[in-house]
């Protein structure tokens, strides 16, 4: 009867103590404030306002990204800074909160796995590779996001950059082309560029700076041929509205020849699921010929 009483009162004693150290790791982790201004603060407010799984769980990941902010991970942390960057500030993500939500998603998927197994009598270790794939996942879907983004502004910057010529062939200068594509009636990524480009130089920045970060966030042969053409002219004088011209009807062939190499990949990519279509037209023909010679 003692011994049982003592396990009690052991049992509740260590509850206190890890209610205690609880109470005690959120009072003292640094919960990092969220972002409210720029493209990061406009992304964040959208993904709140939207009223998705994110806004529910925004709370938990910033605190468990401040406990992430404790861990030294400078290179990490600039590498996927450069990622979200690349992908337009996802979610109005911190890096910090991007490795949260990472870890967020693997323990949810592991716990899935291990439920799962355990209610079927599989082996639990299957919740092992769930919780490696949740910790990808993230990763993953900003990677799809940047080749979409790269995708869109590849196809639709020759055409600007056609507009900026003509723009410039009237009268108006540089900013004044971009600013005209980039307004507020232009939607998508290259829009959103642009007028990245455009606010780095209203802050101060050298046109050459914000064409180069621009190359760095949208990284394609369009984009680089593009900016090192404007580039090149700025430093050796060249008339710019006559680069550009050039620059865009050259992007505009590069495109068309990249389509026509596509459609005659697609040709030879269709052999495959042609024979395989007409290999089951034939077992359909001879099917039940072929059941009634063997009497099956």
């Amino acid at each position: 009867m003692v011994m049982l009483l003592a396990l009690k009162l052991g049992i509740l004693l260590l509850a206190a103590l890890a209610a205690a150290g609880i109470v005690l790791l959120v009072s003292w982790v640094p919960v990092p404030a969220a972002p409210r201004l720029g493209y990061r603060g406009q992304e964040r407010n959208q993904a709140i306002k939207a009223g998705d799984l994110f806004a529910a769980a925004e709370p938990l990941i910033r605190f468990v990204a401040g406990i992430v902010s404790l861990v030294p991970l400078t290179s990490l942390r600039k590498h996927q800074e450069q990622e979200l960057r690349r992908a337009d500030y996802c979610l109005g993500l911190t890096p910090d909160e991007y490795s949260a939500l990472a870890l967020l998603t693997a323990a949810a998927l592991g716990a899935i796995a291990f439920g799962v197994a355990r209610a079927q009598g599989y082996n639990q270790l299957v919740a092992l590779p769930a919780f490696a794939l949740g910790l990808m996942v993230p990763t993953l879907q900003v990677q799809e996001i940047i080749r979409q983004r790269v995708k869109e502004i590849s196809r639709g910057l020759p055409h600007a950059i056609e507009i900026c010529a003509l723009c410039m062939g009237a009268g108006l200068d540089f900013p004044g082309a971009l600013r005209l594509v980039a307004g507020p009636k232009s939607r998508g990524p290259l829009a959103r560029e642009f007028s990245g480009i455009l606010e780095e130089i209203e802050l101060g920045h050298t046109r050459r700076d914000a064409l180069v970060s621009f190359a760095e966030r949208v990284q394609t042969d369009a984009v680089r041929d593009f900016v090192a053409a404007v580039v090149q002219a700025e430093q050796k004088g060249n008339p710019l509205a006559r680069v550009i011209q050039i620059q865009g009807r050259m992007l505009s062939q590069r495109r068309s020849v990249a389509a026509e190499e596509a459609a005659a990949r697609a040709g030879v990519l269709m052999i495959g699921p042609m024979m395989l279509l007409v290999l089951c037209i034939l077992l359909l023909l001879m099917g039940p010929f072929l059941t009634k010679g063997i009497n099956f």
